[in-house]
């Protein structure tokens, strides 16, 4: 009994250091974050001085007017908007950030309660925490790493979850704000983007694994170079100062970089604490106990690390489903719905505490309820998805 007293308090010094690194970490990320932020936020500043943006603002205001029924017809933030979520379905995370970051700016110039959270900004925050991604080409690559046999099997899987996880934050996220989505235009909407979905997922089935891999690869650097170079010519076709533009921009993704460190040590290192308490442990076997009580079957179980610490770590995601690979096997049920899980929702709590903490919004309202419950449906899709193609 002394021993194993004993053998308890070993928990204690991970918690400190995980509490050290955690902080680490965040500086380390904010960090990196502040050449990326410059560089995006420079090209952006371009685009809206060369009214590239304004004019995605226009071609969107139809849809963003029913979605986000408290911007302004025709505001810039919509373009942004639309920029992000581009980023964010092709897997451009180098991207997306910057450009989310700058929608959230324009979106609390419109808020008139500087700390409190308004209903685009969560919709928008939601949108983003849902996941969608149409080329999950990381997750690929770790497939092939680990020696799966076909390491793409799993991209079909990952597209239905994700779409489910998005169209579920959607749906949940109207109910609370009392949009209507029972109209033409969101209708039309959701329906077209069901079938660029299906149209997707056809066109890469007919693809090898290599091939898939390059094809993803290639359209999505090329598609990144077109929006760089599309918003330097459009500057310059406005006679627009590219240069005094970019600097102007990039300053801002500096000053940004710096305003979200509190915020990310805050979160990040929560997480650690929680992760080195054995806290995850014993929620795990909870889980499984309870499973096997009603009689069910708990294969997925071994697979729920993954997408418990997806909403907390994307890098702790992303180890905890190596992990899983590592452990069961690459191509077993348990690492294709690690796999899955990865590719099947975001960061929650790590994008809120970024996207709110640089514009300063303290109370985040129903913005957590709805991006839990959006994962949680990407969660349910997942598992019910692997079970139908891998069980």
């Amino acid at each position: 009994m002394k021993l194993v007293f004993l053998g308890d308090f070993d928990v204690f010094p991970a918690m400190m250091d995980s509490t050290f690194s955690s902080s680490k970490t965040a500086f380390e990320i904010s960090l990196g974050l502040t050449g990326v932020l410059s560089l995006w936020l420079g090209i952006m500043k371009i685009g809206e001085k060369g009214g590239i943006v304004n004019v995605l603002a226009k071609v969107l205001s139809p849809v963003f007017v029913k979605l986000f029924p408290d911007i302004p017809k025709g505001h810039p933030v919509t373009g942004s908007i639309f920029m992000n979520i581009a980023a964010n379905m092709l897997g451009l995370d180098n991207a997306a950030t910057p450009l989310g970051l700058k929608a959230m700016e324009q979106l609390q110039e419109l808020n008139p309660k500087k700390d409190t959270a308004t209903n685009p900004m969560i919709m928008f925050l939601v949108l983003n925490t849902s996941g969608l991604t149409l080329i999950p080409i990381s997750i690929m690559v770790y497939r092939a790493q680990m020696g799966a046999a076909q390491p793409t099997d799993i991209f079909i899987p990952i597209l239905l979850a994700t779409f489910f996880s998005t169209l579920a934050g959607i749906i949940i996220t109207s109910l609370y704000q009392k949009i209507n989505l029972l109209n033409r235009t969101m209708l039309l909407t959701l329906g077209g983007a069901a079938l660029v979905v299906a149209t997707i997922i056809w066109g890469f089935g007919q693809m090898d694994s290599l091939l898939m891999n390059k094809v993803s690869t290639t359209s999505a650097n090329i598609l990144l170079m077109t929006i760089i170079i599309a918003f330097i010519v459009a500057g310059m076709r406005h006679k627009v100062n590219v240069y005094d533009a970019f600097i102007e921009g990039a300053k801002e993704g500096f000053t940004t970089a710096v305003r979200i460190i509190p915020y990310l040590v805050a979160i990040l290192v929560g997480i650690g604490v929680f992760r080195a308490s054995g806290a995850m442990d014993m929620l795990i076997d909870g889980i499984r106990w309870g499973v096997e009580a009603c009689g069910a079957n708990s294969d997925f179980v071994g697979a729920l690390p993954t997408a418990l610490m997806k909403p907390l770590s994307g890098s702790g995601a992303r180890g905890m489903m190596v992990d899983a690979m590592t452990t069961y096997g690459a191509d077993s049920f348990i690492g294709r719905l690690s796999c899955i899980f990865q590719g099947s929702t975001d960061t929650t709590f790590y994008i809120l505490a970024v996207y709110f903490g640089s514009v300063g919004v303290v109370k985040t309202r129903h913005a957590v309820a709805c991006g839990l419950l959006a994962d949680l449906a990407g969660v349910i899709a997942a598992i019910a998805i692997a079970y139908l193609f891998f069980a």
